[in-house]
């Protein structure tokens, strides 16, 4: 169990950004007065208009910009430690395809490529353009944990934030707060006694279905082990029992509510905690929220 610490924290994003489940939000469900977080689409779409205000004020500088849109909105969907969708599961297995093609996007970005291509003057105009160059600001926001992260913004990457969230600053703060919540409760969530009673269920199926690990990141772990073995000659077969595992997993996760006593304890700590951070975690959804109301009109859903 020690070793779910990490994945187990992974799982706060889930929580906290609205990307534990695979769908939207149930319209039908009571309303909470405070605020919703995003679905990952909704994130997605966030990202996209985002990428699209950068190349449109880069145009206006005289520069060329490239949108990164390389992955198909199902491509897109996180992974998170529990993952209960069993026909997406069945198409992709874990995803292991879709980062290999996420790598070779980044790895030929037409950006950098384009960048290489100026002279040295240009090049810096494109950075100061892009990001504000060396004259860019630094963002600072302090973890719940102890210790702090920075970023330098500046440029159109400013301006399109700015666009969407109004205050930069205060998304990237309450963002990272948000993110560090799980180091605070982590020990105990792995201790959590309903939550290790799913686990074991969940581990009790998988070995009925012929894969015995003791929790998903195991199996996922394995499964990362199995295809850097098996290699590039037999990448079909490695495939094939990365989609076995995959849906052994997500078809236990439905049978057991893994997701739903993840998800449940999960918000059970981060209430307790909302003395403390509720004013950020508050502040990051109406933020989020917003830069989705603006993303609507800026961009279509990635299809």
């Amino acid at each position: 169990m020690r070793r779910v610490l990490v994945s187990l924290c992974a799982v706060v994003a889930a929580v906290t950004t609205g990307c534990a489940g695979g769908g939207g939000v149930d319209d039908r469900a009571p309303q909470d007065p405070r605020p919703r977080a995003l679905t990952w689409q909704q994130e997605v779409r966030v990202a996209d208009a985002r990428q699209r205000l950068i190349r449109q004020c880069m145009d206006r500088q005289g520069f060329s910009y490239w949108e990164d849109r390389g992955l198909t909105l199902e491509e897109s969907r996180p992974v998170r430690f529990v993952q209960d969708d069993v026909a997406w599961a069945r198409r992709h297995g874990y995803g292991g395809r879709i980062e290999a093609k996420g790598l070779r996007i980044r790895e030929h970005n037409p950006n950098g490529v384009y960048r290489e291509g100026l002279s040295a003057t240009r090049r810096v105009a494109f950075d100061t353009a892009l990001d504000g160059g060396e004259d860019a600001k630094t963002l600072r926001a302090p973890l719940p944990a102890g210790g702090e992260i920075r970023k330098r913004l500046g440029g159109c990457t400013e301006e399109a934030e700015g666009t969407l969230y109004g205050d930069p600053a205060d998304w990237f703060r309450t963002g990272k707060t948000v993110a560090g919540l799980g180091a605070l409760y982590g020990e105990e969530l792995t201790k959590d006694r309903r939550l290790t009673s799913a686990i074991r269920a969940w581990a009790r199926c998988m070995k009925r279905a012929g894969q015995p690990y003791e929790d998903p990141g195991a199996a996922r772990e394995a499964v990362r082990v199995r295809t850097g073995r098996l290699g590039g000659a037999r990448a079909d077969e490695a495939f094939a029992a990365e989609r076995r595992t995959a849906v052994a997993d997500a078809t236990c996760a439905r049978e057991t509510s893994l997701r739903a006593v993840a998800t449940a304890r999960e918000t059970h700590y981060l209430d307790r905690l909302r003395d403390r951070f509720g004013e950020d975690i508050d502040t990051h959804r109406r933020l989020g929220r917003q830069a989705h109301d603006r993303a609507v009109r800026i961009v279509p859903e990635r299809d």
